[in-house]
Parts: C-alpha cells; sequence; structure tokens
C-alpha cells in the first residue's frame, strides 16, 4: 500500500520531551526553553504551522539534530498564552505526519523541512476487520481500566478513519514514549493498526493480573480483619467470665519468679511486673504479645546488679601482662595504677583508654589481656563500618524486630556490670541519614553520664560506671574531637627490630610450631634468619606479617617431616630462600662513598622508619627549582624555604651569589612511586643543595632530620625513635637531630645510643659544619656553635613522648 504524499515545505521545529503527539489530537504544551519559544514565535509570525519531533533522550536540555526523531507531527497552533517567568502555554492540534528530510537552520531555533505525509484513507476488507477486532479490545481494556471515561469510548467507537482510530488509541495508552514513538513511525495504517493491537493486548493483560492481585491482597486483609474482631470479642467473653489464657498465665509467672531471683533495681522491677501484667492479658500467640515477651525477656537477662571481683594483686597482674605481650610498658603501668588505686578505694569510676597505634601491634588482644588480668569478662564489639546510631542506643519497640543496641547486647554477653569492653576501629565509624553514632557514643564513653545511659529499646536508665571501657584506632584525625576529648589516649609506637625478635622467639615461633604439629626437635630457626625476615620479608609496625612468614617457613618444614624425617631441621638465613623465596623489599642501607648533592634523610612510614636518599643536581637555567619523587605539599615549600634561605645566605655559606640565575636545582628523592610528605626532611635538602652548589662533598655516615624555616632555625619533628631506629639499621654512625627533640631522647634504646654519636643542633649551620666533608669557606659568617652530643647532656628521668607523632605519612 503506497500512502499519498505531497510537497515538503520548511516549518520550525519545536523538539518534545516525554511526549508523542498524534495527528487529529489536541495537545497543550508548556515551553520555556529559549530556541523552543522562537520556534513558536516563528510559527506565529507565518501560517501557525509547527512540527513537533520527540526528543530521543529527555535529560538534554540543548539537543542536536542527531538528538531528535526524524518522524514527528506537523501540527496548527490554536492557542498561545504567556506565564509568568518566561512560559509559553501552547495549544496544538496535530494534522498529519511529517518526516525531516534537512534541517534549515540550526540558530536562533530549528527550522526544518518536512516532508508531509497522509493516511491512505481506503478501506479494504483486511482493514477493516483489524478495526473491529482493536475496536473490541479497546472495550474489553475500558471495563478492566475503570480509568477511561465511558465518553471517550464513545468517541473511538464512533471513528471511521483507520489511521486516526489507530493514533487516539495509542494515545490514551500508558505506555513508553519509545513505543508510542513506533506507533507515529508506522506510515502504513495496516502497519499501525497491528501495533497498536498489540500493545493494547499487552496492556489489557497487565491489568487483569493487577485486578487479581488487588482481589487476593483485600481478601487476605479482611481475614486478618476478621480475625482481629474475632480476637477482640474473646477477650471481652474471656474477661466477663473471669478466665484467663492457661499458657500466657503460666509463662507470667515464670517471670515474676525470675524477677524475685534477679534483684533488680526499684524502678526496673516496678516497670517489668506492669508489662508482665500486661502480657498476662493479652492472647498467647498475638503479634503484640511476642513483642513483649522478647522485651520482658531482655530485662531479666541484662545484669543489673551483678559483678565480678577485680583480682587486685599487682604481681599477679604484672605477671599476666608480661605472658601475653612482650614491651608495651606505658600500657601495662596504666593497668597497674588503676589496680593499685582500687586497693585504695573501693568504688571507682572505670576508666575509657584508646589505644591509638598502626595495624599488628596488638591493641585488640592487649584488651583481652587486661580482662584475663583484672579477672573480668571481655566483650568486643567492632565499631568499623558502624553508621546507624541505633547500632549504639537499639531501636524503639515500636520497630518490627526491634533489639537493643550493640553496648547493652554486649553487657548481656557479659553476664556482669563490670566487663572490659572492647570497641574496636573507632577511627572506622562513619554516619549518614539515619544518624551519627559517634555521637551516640559520647554518653556512652563520659564518665560523668554513663552511669545512667539510655537505650531506646530498654527505656531505662543502666549504669555503665563500673565497665572498663577500651577503644582502639590506627590514628586519632578521624574521631571527632568531643569524642576523643572523653578518651584516656595512649599510643603504641611500632616494634624496634630487637622487639619483634624477641616477640618472635618468646611467642610467634613457639606458637607456629605447636599450631602445625611440630615440636622443638623437628625445627629451630636461627636469630640471624628472623632478623632477616623481618628486614626483608616483611615492613610493618606491627608482627602479623612476621607470624604469617614464620608460619610460612613452618608449613614447608612440616612437608620435609612428613615427606622425608630429616631429623631436626635448622632455618638459616642461607636456607630462606628455600622456604620463603626471594626477599620482598630492599633493606635501606646508605651509600659507601661521600657524595657531592647527596643527603641521607629518614622518614616515618607506616611500617615504622626508614632512611632515604636525597638526591639534588644543577642544570644550566634560570633558577628553577625542580622536585620529583611524589613529594607532598608541605614538603615542597620545606624545599622552597631551603633554597629561600640559600639564596639569602649565598654569600656567607661561601656559594655563587647569582646562581639563581645560572642554574636550575633538581631535587629528587628515590622510589617515586611512594607517596612522601612532612617538614622533616627539610635540613637533608638543604644540605644537599648547598653540598651542590659549592661542591663539597656530604658524609655518608651521617643522617639528619628537622625542619628548616628562612631564618635557617631547626625546628623539632616527629617519630624520633621510629628514624634513630631506622638509621641505625642501615648502618648510620652519625645523626643530626633538632635540640627541642632533646628530650624524646630516652625513648631511644640504650644499645642504639652507644653506636650512633647524636649531635641536636638549632641552626642549619651547626648541620652543615658537622655534615659536609670538609667545612665550606665562608665569607663573614655566623659565629659557630657547638652542636651538643647526646652524652653531653642530662637526659630526662621519664619518657616524655605522649603526644601523636606528626610526620606520620608513607616517607614523610
Amino acid at each position: 500500500m503506497v500512502e499519498k504524499t505531497y510537497a515538503t515545505r520548511e516549518v520550525p521545529l519545536l523538539p518534545l520531551r516525554g511526549m508523542v503527539v498524534f495527528p487529529s489530537t489536541i495537545v497543550p504544551l508548556e515551553v520555556g526553553r529559549e530556541k523552543s519559544v522562537r520556534a513558536l514565535e516563528e510559527a506565529m509570525n507565518r501560517d501557525h504551522k509547527i512540527f513537533l519531533a520527540t526528543q530521543k533522550q529527555v535529560k538534554i536540555d540543548e539537543p542536536s539534530p542527531d538528538d531528535i526523531y526524524d518522524t514527528g507531527t506537523v501540527a496548527e497552533i490554536k492557542q498561545i498564552a504567556r506565564l509568568p517567568g518566561g512560559t509559553i502555554r501552547v495549544v496544538v492540534e496535530g494534522v498529519c505526519r511529517g518526516r525531516t528530510t534537512r534541517f534549515v537552520t540550526l540558530e536562533p531555533h530549528f527550522s526544518v523541512e518536512v516532508q508531509e505525509l497522509y493516511d491512505d484513507e481506503r478501506r479494504t476488507s483486511e482493514i477493516e476487520a483489524l478495526m473491529r477486532t482493536l475496536v473490541q479490545q479497546y472495550e474489553q481494556y475500558v471495563k478492566v481500566s475503570k480509568k477511561i471515561p465511558a465518553e471517550a469510548l464513545a468517541t473511538v467507537v464512533g471513528i471511521k478513519h483507520p489511521g486516526r482510530l489507530a493514533d487516539t488509541i495509542a494515545t490514551q495508552l500508558p505506555i513508553k514514549v519509545e513505543e508510542k514513538q513506533d506507533v507515529l513511525n508506522a506510515i502504513y495504517v495496516k502497519d499501525r493498526l497491528e501495533k497498536v493491537f498489540a500493545l493494547l493486548n499487552r496492556e489489557t493483560e497487565v491489568l487483569e493480573l493487577e485486578k487479581k492481585i488487588n482481589v487476593r491482597v483485600r481478601k487476605q486483609i479482611e481475614r486478618t480483619q476478621k480475625e482481629y474482631y474475632l480476637r477482640e470479642q474473646m477477650k471481652a467473653i474471656q474477661k466477663e467470665l473471669g478466665d484467663r489464657d492457661d499458657r500466657g498465665a503460666t509463662e507470667a509467672e515464670e517471670f515474676r519468679e525470675k524477677v524475685k531471683e534477679a534483684r533488680l533495681p526499684e524502678e526496673v522491677e516496678e516497670r517489668v511486673l506492669r508489662e508482665i501484667d500486661r502480657f498476662e492479658k493479652m492472647p498467647s500467640m498475638s503479634a503484640e504479645a511476642v513483642v513483649s515477651r522478647t522485651y520482658i525477656e531482655w530485662i531479666l537477662a541484662i545484669p543489673w546488679q551483678h559483678e565480678t571481683t577485680d583480682c587486685l594483686d599487682l604481681n599477679v597482674a604484672q605477671r599476666i601482662l608480661d605472658e601475653d605481650h612482650y614491651g608495651l610498658d606505658k600500657v601495662k603501668e596504666r593497668i597497674i595504677e588503676y589496680l593499685a588505686v582500687r586497693q585504695l578505694v573501693s568504688s571507682m569510676k572505670g576508666p575509657i583508654l584508646c589505644f591509638v597505634g598502626p595495624p599488628g601491634v596488638g591493641k585488640t588482644s592487649l584488651a583481652r589481656s587486661i580482662a584475663r588480668a583484672l579477672g573480668r569478662k571481655f566483650v568486643r564489639i567492632s565499631l568499623g563500618g558502624v553508621r546507624d546510631e541505633a547500632e549504639i542506643r537499639g531501636h524503639r519497640r515500636t520497630y518490627v524486630g526491634a533489639l537493643p543496641g550493640r553496648i547493652i547486647q554486649g553487657m548481656k554477653q557479659a553476664g556482669s556490670k563490670n566487663p572490659v569492653f572492647l570497641m574496636d576501629e573507632i577511627d572506622k565509624l562513619t554516619s549518614d541519614f539515619r544518624g551519627d553514632p559517634a555521637s551516640a557514643l559520647l554518653e556512652v564513653l563520659d564518665p560523668e553520664q554513663n552511669s545512667a545511659f539510655s537505650d531506646h529499646y530498654i527505656e531505662m536508665p543502666f549504669d555503665l560506671s563500673k565497665v572498663m571501657f577500651i577503644t582502639t584506632a590506627n590514628t586519632t584525625y578521624s574521631i571527632p574531637r568531643p569524642l576523643l576529648d572523653r578518651m584516656e589516649t595512649i599510643y603504641i609506637p611500632g616494634y624496634t627490630e630487637d622487639e619483634k625478635l624477641k616477640i618472635a622467639q618468646k611467642f610467634l615461633v613457639p606458637k607456629q610450631i605447636k599450631e602445625h604439629g611440630l615440636s622443638s626437635s623437628d625445627v629451630v630457626i636461627s636469630e640471624n634468619a628472623i632478623y632477616s625476615v623481618i628486614r626483608k620479608y616483611t615492613r610493618e609496625a606491627g608482627v602479623r606479617n612476621l607470624e604469617r612468614e614464620i608460619a610460612a617457613i613452618c608449613r614447608k618444614v612440616a612437608t620435609e617431616v612428613v615427606k622425608n624425617h630429616p631429623g631436626r631441621v635448622k632455618v638459616t638465613v642461607q636456607s630462606l630462600n628455600r622456604y620463603l623465596g626471594r626477599p620482598k623489599y630492599r633493606y635501606g642501607v646508605t651509600s659507601a662513598n661521600n657524595e657531592v648533592g647527596v643527603a641521607v634523610g629518614v622518614a616515618v612510614t607506616e611500617a615504622g622508619g626508614d632512611v632515604m636518599s636525597i638526591e639534588v643536581n644543577l642544570m644550566k637555567g634560570k633558577g628553577q627549582l625542580i622536585l620529583t619523587g611524589k613529594l607532598g605539599d608541605v614538603m615542597k615549600e620545606s624545599a622552597q624555604a631551603g633554597y629561600s634561605y640559600i639564596r639569602a645566605n649565598a654569600k656567607k655559606l661561601g656559594v655563587d651569589e647569582d646562581f639563581n640565575e645560572k642554574y636550575d636545582i633538581h631535587i629528587h628523592i628515590p622510589e617515586g612511586a611512594i607517596p612522601k610528605d612532612g617538614p622533616s626532611a627539610g635540613i637533608a635538602m638543604t644540605t644537599a643543595m648547598v653540598s651542590a652548589l659549592s661542591g663539597t662533598p656530604v658524609c655518608h655516615d651521617v643522617a639528619m632530620t628537622g625542619e628548616i624555616t628562612l631564618r635557617g632555625k631547626v625546628l623539632p619533628v616527629g617519630g624520633i625513635k621510629e628514624k634513630v631506629l631506622a638509621a641505625h639499621r642501615a648502618g648510620v654512625k652519625r645523626m643530626i637531630l633538632p635540640r627541642e627533640n632533646l628530650k624524646e631522647a630516652d625513648d631511644i634504646p640504650q644499645n642504639v645510643r652507644r653506636e650512633i654519636d647524636i649531635r641536636f643542633v638549632e641552626h642549619i649551620d651547626e648541620v652543615l659544619e658537622y655534615a659536609l666533608e670538609r667545612p665550606i669557606r665562608r665569607s663573614k659568617g655566623r659565629p659557630k656553635k657547638n652542636t651538643v652530643p647526646l652524652g653531653a647532656m642530662t637526659l630526662p628521668s621519664t619518657t616524655s613522648i605522649e603526644y601523636p607523632i606528626t610526620d606520620n605519612h608513607p616517607g614523610s
């Protein structure tokens, strides 16, 4: 069948979003886009004809020609009105289909050349049959839908033109825009009638299914209401007769007996007895009775009065703590102090401690050891990823499946009101629209408030003042300040190599030998082999990976024992490759020779400390300072401060005063894939730059750390213990530290102090005097100051680091 076509015409184009307009339909539109408004104005200035075509994507505000369907409707503007805000309301009537042949203009509005397409109005017998079937199906759809008025059905039945019939029905169907566009694209009347019939048939089936579902749901609701009405009648009859549900009465009596045995606080006992009276009057199988029963059981399961007796023997507690953990003297000292005060004061509030340290240093296991030393029950909850306040405070009983929060659940698990309560990973708390759990913890961890902690489910105050709360965190910056202020923070730094060796020999090796079915007669791991595993196969502050590597050795030895029965296996440094493969990490060592422009810095990493070479090259240029090695902003600014100091004091330092006009300076710190940040490399970068500019080599056995100012002063930095240990591992013989860090020298192990000559300085001139191979030629310089060797000062008698490490970025 061939459709009758007319000549093309040029008309303005109005893109439509989320709708399709069919011929012979009258549709109101609201137009607000600038191009669309101009297209309307142009159509009004011509013959009121406009081409309506639908956008392919609704969200596009400025469509291009490719974003608009080719087939649309040529329409006539019937009415137009301007609304406040620049929007135009327009009523259009579809005239005929149209197909875009080309875009004439794109600005200031779309104007297209359209080929008008009119339907072939001849009605064959096949067309007539399709029309009758379509009308019958539409009548069935209207009966099922009940949303289409009878007038619409009468209108559709009276349509004699087959194309118009299909378009009218398609307009009224709640189908997708793409499906309506598919109908509009059907130019042949027969194809259009078939498409609309398929869509109408599908929508009718969907409506019939919805009707069946609604009937089934309605019946269920009616049955539930009927059961409720009958139950209420039964309750009324039982009340009149004085009868009760025997099962409910039996349970109620059991609950009352438990209340007598529990010795609850007066307020709690009164509340729970009222709840038992309510429960007794309820039908035993009703939903409300289940909620009430669960609530009573929770009240009776919580340890309101029961508490364990503390083991106050200081010697026993010290022995238990030493059995479980090596080192960690500050934490152990704090627990012994608590026990000493408990001996003098019969009743005191439980301490609230926060252990902060890198992963694997034993924070969680230490809390368990503290509970064993005190003779208390131990409870652990993980706060990592908790984002709902109800996790802490519980849900109110109005919610289905409501339960108490984790605090009350933990107390029930402990069975006493004075356990050691560990909250792991408190720095991993998050918050969202359901509330902020960190704010809910403010009451729990406040000694002045937690004696009357309120859980939403229990709805009665519970005394948490005798609980010893211990929290753990890797860092403190993500913990809200008000929450951190309520806790006593104890920092647990990473273990030194010697400490790791002792831990491996005393704890890890015997544990892994036992777990792998071996004995001390089957395997022995030498001390040097353990040192090699620590240095070349692990890089961590704790000992988790060290334990994994020891476990790997034990598995290999177990295999040898089963296969070959070799007798006692000795694991040495030479045989490590056979058990663990090639070393995984490069063990930091310094250069063997003095070099120009190369200084040795030290850094604090997540795995403790490490040495790093700082290299400087001079190139002909105009004073550009190039920094590479994945440096952070703070480290770049520190290099800039050293560069500025050298420029300002070039004459005094014996370097060319015009070097910034002749040379570019390139500072590079190797291992460029590792991020590095922090100000502590300031004096090392400055020393390397002075060495390169003056041609004076830097002593290879001198390591240094300290922040530099524009006046050349050396400011204190953090992580002194970790940095000195890293320098010691790398074979450094001399070290330069800021004078203000002298108070932290007592944290450095005695054996390290004896082997490294540590100098404390105040000014960069002292650094240069000590670090360079020979004194630089000065003009008129700063008077030479005496550096302070470690042995020349009286050290503090107590450990003084009680604050977090400042340079704790990887590679700082």
